[in-house]
């Protein structure tokens, strides 16, 4: 099932994770040292960037009206500047990455994004529920969203045999998901019996909501006068193209083989090195180069992120080169893929995970998407987790030849 001691599965001892915490400490105080000009620039810069192509986006739909030319080119830049806004600006803004500069429009406290649920509540949802509580099974609502089935720890039931159909409709309507998650509609309403809290997360979303469709369908297809029906085709498309490649993204840093899920236990007693050292394990990153960083919001650098959330995005790639020599050096894994392999790997997981446990040929211990320390009881020991996974594969392929 899900790990249940980090430390084991890792192949570390206590004293080896207190070092290792130590020594993302250190990197983490030099980053927040080094803070000041070069990512006020990047963080303007990019939000001048973002503006300046939906800007001209809807300009080229109001003027090109009913060119079928037009209408792909805005729409494909209507979709590329809703990516930019809500992966590398709302998010990392959103985690406080910028609150440093005391800017009160670039702040954590007053951003609203452009999607359907509030900042208020995505806050609670996605920087405290899901960091803190990183692939935690049953504590992290992002492991299968609350609708999917991506780990052995979920007992299977006949409803997650339609896992993919339900993945392809969260995947198309992807900020409804986020914006839904721990949201029931029926607390908004006097008579629920929701207490106030609830009553109002379901109010806060419910507003949100409405004028997020107000401004997409109705606004901007009026303001486009005789281009209003092109208008309105254009961000419905751009926002499931937004929807998609946001799933895409998420889905990679979290669901692809390498990144590991966590029973409830984990976090009692958690210390700030054994966090981290749960944070690189349960995250995976992508390869690319800079557009794929930046259209990402720098999700690339997912393993980065989930230990250094609020640090300014820019920075993870450097900061990168510095965690994958510690991972050589403590003989850990450091998960990464180009975007096709590791949304299929995650895909296959979702879809492998429809069945009941009966049809699957792995264990519950040692499957690609589910694994744990005692994938390694019969194995002999080894030095560390990087090379015991080797040496666990080896054998595997072993297997099948014989």
């Amino acid at each position: 099932m899900a790990i249940s001691d980090v430390g084991e599965y890792a192949h570390l001892t206590s004293g080896q994770i207190d070092e290792l915490g130590r020594e993302l400490d250190a990197i983490r105080a030099d980053v927040i040292a080094s803070r000041g000009e070069r990512d006020y620039r990047y963080i303007h810069s990019v939000i001048r960037l973002q503006r300046g192509i939906e800007l001209g986006a809807r300009a080229v739909l109001y003027l090109g009206a009913r060119n079928r030319t037009a209408w792909a080119l805005g729409t494909g830049a209507l979709a590329v500047a809703k990516i930019l806004e809500n992966m590398e600006i709302g998010h990392n803004v959103l985690h406080g990455q910028w609150d440093w500069m005391n800017d009160p429009e670039i702040h954590s406290t007053t951003w609203e994004w452009d999607l359907v649920g509030s900042s208020a509540d995505w806050k609670h949802t996605h920087n405290y529920l899901h960091h803190k509580f990183t692939n935690i099974v049953g504590l992290d609502d992002d492991v299968g969203f609350g609708v999917l089935r991506v780990t052995r720890d979920v007992p299977w039931e006949p409803r997650y045999s339609a896992n993919l159909l339900i993945n392809t409709v969260l995947m198309l309507g992807f900020e409804w998901g986020i914006g839904m998650q721990h949201v029931r509609f029926q607390d908004a309403f006097p008579n629920s019996g929701a207490t106030p809290a609830y009553r109002r997360t379901a109010k806060a979303f419910l507003r949100k909501a409405g004028k997020q469709v107000l401004k997409d369908y109705i606004l901007f297809p009026v303001l486009a006068g005789p281009a209003g029906r092109q208008a309105l085709t254009a961000t419905v498309t751009a926002n499931i193209i937004r929807n998609i490649w946001t799933n895409a993204v998420i889905f990679c840093g979290h669901f692809p083989d390498g990144a590991e899920k966590f029973t409830p236990k984990d976090v009692k007693n958690e210390t700030q090195a054994e966090w981290y050292l749960r944070q690189m394990l349960g995250s995976a990153n992508l390869d690319g180069g800079p557009v794929m960083n930046l259209m990402s919001g720098n999700l690339s650098f997912q393993i980065e992120h989930h230990m250094f959330p609020d640090l300014p995005s820019n920075r993870y790639s450097e900061i990168s080169l510095r965690v994958r020599d510690l991972c050589e050096r403590y003989d850990l894994p450091y998960v990464s893929g180009p975007l096709w392999k590791q949304y299929l790997q995650s895909w296959r997981t979702i879809a492998r995970l429809s069945l009941p446990d009966r049809y699957l040929h792995r264990t519950a211990d040692d499957a690609a998407e589910t694994r744990s320390e005692k994938m390694f009881d019969r194995m002999p020991q080894m030095p560390g987790l990087a090379t015991a996974l080797a040496a666990f594969r080896q054998k595997g392929r072993a297997q099948l030849v014989h």
